[in-house]
């Protein structure tokens, strides 16, 4: 036997409030309406659903049965309209992050924390890429945000890009490594200790090739490979290997890791660091306030390379985009 789920809700109602009259101004619908459909149900099911003379109305034990699973669907309805709401309001739903590695372990992951506190309900899924395959996740529908550095790239024009900071590399030591106590680096010097290569696929292995031709030197000595952005990082603080890494993990993580940058000076990519999205015009308002809360984060903890009035321009396919707040 089939019981309309609508009729298990509205025996709830009368229920609860211990009448049809009172059942039926919460619910928004008649009395008499509220009335037929008890009587349409008793009669599909062959007993009575309340103790006839009793009033306020009393459940007879199926009547009581029927009613609480009712009350769930009550309830289901009310928490699927409130979770809508918070929907279209940004305060629920989920975003898909992608981004670099270096960006979403160094930073990123410690944003979402503090953004949660705020937004408990926006779930975040977070997963891993470079620049190009994050275009083509982004254009996919099979990310929301893409953050990552960005110099010449060509997207559809539905792309729209949030630029956050500039990207600029530095070498990295241990904060013990001997080249920190020399007054004056030179090339070769880079040649004397041992390096660790940067993470498969990331921008900064064209980096160090930019740095061998513009230094004149041969092959940089790597003697480490293939670990995560975390395991490089302890492998230069536990010996005295180098490592090139972004000036902003660097700068802001130095300390608690164990790390410092040495004062020489190295080619710059260009790259700006940039939220990627799909036009602005569709983005959802979880989409938009993640994007709000990582800027806003980065600016704070890096605000020496907040944007000034004198800004880069970044090419997206064939039209050049001010970079603005």
């Amino acid at each position: 036997m089939k019981i309309d789920e609508r009729h298990l809700a509205f025996l709830s109602a009368v229920v609860d409030c211990g009448g049809a009259s009172e059942a039926a101004s919460l619910l928004g619908t008649s009395q008499p309406a509220l009335s037929r459909m008890i009587t349409t149900l008793e009669r599909r099911l062959g007993e009575p659903l309340f103790v006839k003379g009793r009033r306020p109305l009393r459940p007879t034990p199926l009547g009581a049965t029927l009613a609480s699973y009712g009350r769930a669907i009550l309830d289901a309805s009310r928490k699927a309209a409130e979770a809508a709401h918070n929907h279209k309001g940004g305060g629920a739903g989920l975003v898909r992050l992608g981004g670099v590695p270096y960006i979403m372990d160094g930073f990123v992951s410690r944003m979402i924390a503090s953004f949660q506190l705020k937004d408990p309900d926006i779930r975040i899924e977070q997963s891993y890429g470079y620049m190009d395959e994050l275009l083509n996740r982004l254009e996919a529908d099979q990310i929301d945000l893409a953050l990552a550095p960005v110099g010449f790239v060509d997207p559809s024009s539905a792309l729209h890009s949030t630029p956050i900071i500039p990207v600029n590399n530095v070498i990295a030591c241990s904060s013990s490594h001997p080249l920190l106590l020399k007054k004056r680096i030179v090339g070769p010097d880079l040649l004397e200790y041992p390096w660790a290569a940067p993470l498969l696929g990331s921008p900064l292995a064209l980096d160090i090739q930019r740095i061998q031709l513009s230094l004149g030197i041969g092959a940089l000595p790597v003697r480490y490979a293939g670990g995560s952005l975390m395991a490089v990082l302890n492998y230069i603080a536990h010996g005295n290997a180098l490592a090139l890494l972004p000036h902003m993990l660097v700068r802001t993580r130095g300390a608690e890791l164990r790390v410092a940058s040495l004062a020489f000076d190295i080619p710059q990519s260009g790259l700006t660091l940039c939220i990627v999205a799909r036009s602005a015009q569709r983005m959802l308002p979880t989409v938009a306030r993640l994007t709000a809360h990582i800027k806003s984060q980065f600016l704070e903890v890096y605000p020496a390379l907040a944007w000034t009035t004198s800004m880069p321009r970044v090419r997206f396919g064939n039209a050049a985009l001010d970079l603005k707040r």
